[in-house]
């Protein structure tokens, strides 16, 4: 399955592995290959470092995923002409010359951003982290960057640094700050990598001359200095730092250089999408949230709002606020962090429709976040849907049929029913609880009124209101001694 960013397509949920959530419970990371021409922090830690370096990310449970560059000028159109696709890759999907594309820069004057304001946004939503686009496969760095002059400051007349302000305003606001950065792919540099895509011819699917050039020269001279800006100019930050999209050229050997660099941040978060054979530190399905997670992994589903990462001006399918929530839920019921996009204008503008709908989202967690950040998994696995004995997917395994009755996540004391479709008979009903059960109300509920409870064997009945308080999820607390 192709999970890197080339093209959109449905959000689908897909099979990993048929396992109980109470096999996974407990289960270790996988063993990290240790033969790397440069052994990587993962490969080297002990469980408990681990743990340690990973514990804010695996609390935070939802953040904010920008994409934003000169992209967002021509929105998705190019000569006259609406480009298909996502909006990022319009360079490559309409094949503009090297020239052409770095012209936009001039006209690139996003007067409107304000990293208060975005700051502000991601908070309103319950969100504990960002990850913007330091540089995407374009090779335009929104960074102010010595190592090459193709950057927001040094090629534009907005001539600020979007991230420098932003580090302040996560700083000031308590968000954490991260950095996606393009490391094998570039458009625009001498010797970038390209993806196979259109009719681009192999063997360096180029499209202009222009970008024909040694890769270990891009390497060297453009994509390791700014990695090393990145680590060292914003100060608390980044805390982590999202590649994408690794070619045949990004060997070990050549990943090892990168690596070297990355390993002097013993903090930092990485994800899987470095290549040349390093795992990084998370599992990153795109558009899709995986069946059942993956097992002794973290992991984190990055998805849009609509059916594009960057800005383009006539994409208008939005998810529902009901979607997104339950989007978030469904993730955190299977350990995953769900990292929502949003991609702002040429003005710096974030789209209304996406404002919207991180409000009411924010509105939703800020009665029952309890019930999202610092949760584990589900302790029971079949709420979340069944394989078809009959359907297959593209690959031929078993298709994975969800069901959208109800979620569940888990404290150490607690045991969260999120729940989608309220029962008619009034009751909410197991046939096992993993779990002694001592009690039982809504988060909905300020006074946490208790709910009549009926145990008999190993099920449980619970009785509720007429009404779901919340349309979208309610969560009812089970109340638990081990």
């Amino acid at each position: 399955m192709n999970l890197f960013r080339r093209t959109i397509t449905a959000v689908a949920v897909v099979a990993v592995t048929f396992l109980s959530y109470a096999q996974l419970k407990g289960s270790k990371p996988d063993a990290q290959p240790v033969n790397h021409p440069v052994p990587a922090i993962q490969d080297t830690e002990t469980p408990a470092q681990r743990d340690a370096r990973m514990e804010w990310w695996r609390e935070a449970r939802f953040g904010m995923f920008i994409h934003w560059g000169l992209y967002s000028i021509p929105a998705g159109t190019w000569n006259g002409k609406q480009i298909p696709g996502i909006g990022e890759w319009i360079m490559n999907t309409a094949s503009i010359p090297v020239a052409d594309y770095k012209a936009l820069a001039p006209k690139f004057n996003p007067t409107g951003f304000n990293a208060h304001d975005i700051v502000a946004l991601a908070k309103s939503a319950g969100m504990k982290y960002i990850v913007i686009t330091a540089k995407h496969h374009d090779g335009f760095a929104m960074f102010d960057s010595k190592a090459d002059p193709f950057n927001i400051v040094a090629a534009t007349p907005f001539k600020r640094d979007p991230l420098r302000e932003l580090a302040a305003e996560c700083k000031k606001q308590g968000i954490k700050l991260g950095f996606y950065y393009s490391q094998d792919q570039d458009w625009t540099a001498p010797g970038g990598a390209a993806l196979k895509t259109g009719d681009h011819q192999p063997p360096t699917y180029h499209w202009d001359k222009a970008q024909d050039g040694s890769f270990d020269t891009y390497l060297q001279t453009k994509a390791i200095p700014q990695l090393k800006e990145l680590l060292s100019n914003y100060g608390d930050f980044p805390v982590v730092i999202w590649f994408d999209t690794p070619t045949k050229d990004m060997t070990p050997a050549r990943a090892a250089e990168i690596v070297k660099l990355l390993n002097q941040h013993p903090n930092l978060i990485w994800n899987n999408r470095l290549g040349g054979t390093y795992k990084g530190d998370t599992e990153t399905p795109e558009q899709f949230i995986p069946a059942q997670g993956y097992p002794g992994r973290d992991w984190e589903s990055c998805m849009t709002m609509n059916d594009t990462w960057g800005f383009k001006s006539y994409d208008t399918n939005f998810k529902s606020t009901e979607t997104l929530v339950r989007n978030l839920i469904d993730i955190a019921s299977k350990g995953g962090n769900y990292l929502l996009n949003i991609g702002p204008d040429s003005h710096g503008i974030v789209p209304a429709p996406e404002i919207d709908r991180l409000h009411a989202v924010g509105k939703w967690l800020s009665v029952n976040g309890e019930a999202i950040y610092n949760t584990k998994p589900t302790l029971f696995g079949a709420e979340a849907g069944s394989f078809s004995p009959t359907e297959k997917e593209k690959d031929g395994k078993p298709k994975f049929i969800p069901a959208w009755n109800w979620r569940s996540t888990t404290a150490s004391d607690k045991i969260y029913i999120e729940i989608f479709n309220w029962p008619g008979n009034g009751s909410f009903h197991l046939d096992k609880r993993p779990r002694q059960v001592t009690g039982a109300y809504l988060l909905a509920d300020a006074g946490h009124k208790p709910l009549k409870l009926k145990q008999s064997g190993s099920s449980l009945d619970v009785q509720l209101p007429t009404q779901a308080p919340d349309p979208i999820a309610t969560v009812l607390v089970l109340k638990t001694s081990r």
